[in-house]
């Protein structure tokens, strides 16, 4: 790299958007920190970041399929109330199937443990995990996701000037990072590639059967 006059990208200080909620009943930690999956569907981890705007902070929501890392739900708005985190849910029910049995990790944000949240989780079938430790490793696969996101994106790219912005560029980041980024831990392919080589493979076993 330093031959080539390449330097590497230097992340930044984080901002924080968790406020634990210590009154609200807390899911057991059905991950602790074990962040692996066999199959799409099985384990989605969710979280929220901050982001600067000459309007006032946006929020960032993601939720995430920790088989292939890819985003399948994501919401940016000005508010840390629980319709952030629930629109993003919303996307990621509606772009996938089969949920029953499925596990949702997040940290103790008071979003994630809101009566609104916890209700359409069971309603879709999805068995609810909150970190039990309380810092960042409790999240680790989210946490490391959102800062390739602030590092790729919204640190290079900013000043923003507003929400609309941010939504906008967000739009393009997740479609690239879902569908071209190449990422080291599933082979340096994309997400997208890794999921169909999966559900290739679960086709070729169905027809040799």
């Amino acid at each position: 790299m330093r031959k080539l006059g390449i330097r590497g990208v230097v992340r930044g200080k984080g901002y924080k958007t968790t406020v634990p909620d210590f009154a609200a009943e807390r899911p057991a930690d059905l991950v602790e920190r074990a962040f692996t999956a066999s199959a799409p569907n099985q384990l989605w981890v969710a979280d929220i970041t901050f982001v600067s705007t000459w309007r006032g902070p946006v929020y960032t929501a993601f939720v995430i399929d920790v088989y292939s890392r890819m985003i399948v739900g994501w919401r940016v708005w000005n508010s840390l109330k629980t319709d952030l985190v629930l629109d993003a849910l919303e996307q990621a029910l509606y772009a996938r199937t089969g949920t029953d049995g499925l596990v949702h990790h997040s940290d103790r944000g008071s979003q994630y443990l809101s009566i609104r949240y916890t209700e359409r989780l069971a309603e879709a079938g999805i068995e609810s995990s909150v970190g039990s430790v309380g810092d960042s490793y409790d999240n680790a696969m989210a946490e490391s996701i959102i800062g390739l996101y602030k590092t790729e994106m919204i640190w290079p790219r900013g000043p923003w000037k507003n929400l609309d912005e941010v939504e906008y560029a967000t739009l393009e980041w997740v479609n690239w990072y879902n569908n071209q980024r190449l990422l080291e831990p599933i082979g340096n392919i994309p997400p997208v590639e890794f999921e169909a080589a999966y559900y290739e493979r679960e086709n070729g076993q169905a027809m040799a059967a």
